[in-house]
């Protein structure tokens, strides 16, 4: 036995001639496989060339993140801008409409104001009237009204002549039915308004008026005297007797108040409140 037969040898040990060979094999395989795939190959394929995909940098990616974050603080400082000028215009639209209100209530007030106020003056204008055209009735009643009947020589004084004076300052006035003045009248609401001129409360309407005092034939009149047309209960019109085979009565809504002869319509009967 040799010296050195005690020490392992550092070869690697040899493969065996069969693995080789199946190296080889595969080897070949591959590579006349990758033949023949070449040969197959269209002559004229475009060569394949690699495609470089290029990462951004840092620097663009900052550039636009500043300019994203540019945008965004555009957009909320617009959108800021449109609700400001959207609540400007809202609060100028209620303004205008309030103050357009306001205008008008103030217009609609002057306007009742003046109203009111022609109202009152053409009341105190009419109330002037009435009182100059009773003061002119008063004083140029006289004696010399006289007419056909026994009793017309009679002057009116007093009471009669306030009656009367009343009476004839409405000539002229509209009739309307359940008309009580001041510038409208039916038969009997002139009647009781001249009566209530010499403190007199008569009863509303004609029937009930015509039933008061004593009767008197119409050949015995006196101012004052109330006449009446139908029977003295059931009477359907009334008048008040002014003198000079003279009345004044509100007659129908034609004709208004109107002062007549007792020829244009004799009255059925007459009765003496005074």
């Amino acid at each position: 036995m040799s010296q050195t037969a005690h020490i392992p040898s550092h070869r690697k040990p040899r493969r065996g001639a069969s693995k080789l060979a199946f190296r080889a094999g595969v080897a070949g395989g591959v590579f006349s496989t990758i033949a023949v795939a070449g040969a197959a190959a269209p002559a004229n394929a475009e060569p394949v060339t690699e495609t470089t995909l290029e990462m951004p940098t840092l620097g663009s990616l900052d550039a636009d993140l500043a300019s994203a974050v540019s945008a965004s603080a555009e957009a909320s400082q617009q959108e800021a801008l449109d609700q400001s000028l959207a609540a400007q215009e809202k609060a100028a639209l209620e303004k205008a409409a309030k103050d357009a209100k306001k205008a008008k209530a103030e217009a609609d007030r002057k306007a009742e104001a003046e109203k009111a106020e022609k109202a009152r003056a053409e009341a105190r204008e009419r109330a002037s009237r009435t009182s100059e055209r009773t003061s002119l009735s008063a004083s140029s009643y006289s004696a010399s009204d006289s007419g056909s009947s026994s009793g017309d020589t009679q002057v009116a004084t007093g009471s009669a002549a306030a009656i009367v004076a009343f009476a004839r300052a409405q000539v002229g006035d509209a009739y309307v039915s359940g008309g009580t003045g001041p510038n409208s009248w039916d038969c009997s609401g002139l009647v009781q308004a001249a009566y209530r001129q010499a403190g007199i409360d008569l009863p509303r309407v004609s029937s009930s008026q015509s039933s008061m005092g004593t009767s008197v034939s119409l050949s015995n009149l006196q101012p004052g005297d109330i006449l009446y047309w139908g029977s003295r209960s059931g009477s359907y019109h009334v008048a008040i007797y002014v003198g000079g085979g003279m009345y004044v009565g509100a007659q129908n809504p034609s004709t208004g108040v109107v002062e007549r002869s007792l020829d244009w319509d004799t009255p059925s009967g007459a009765v003496r409140i005074l």
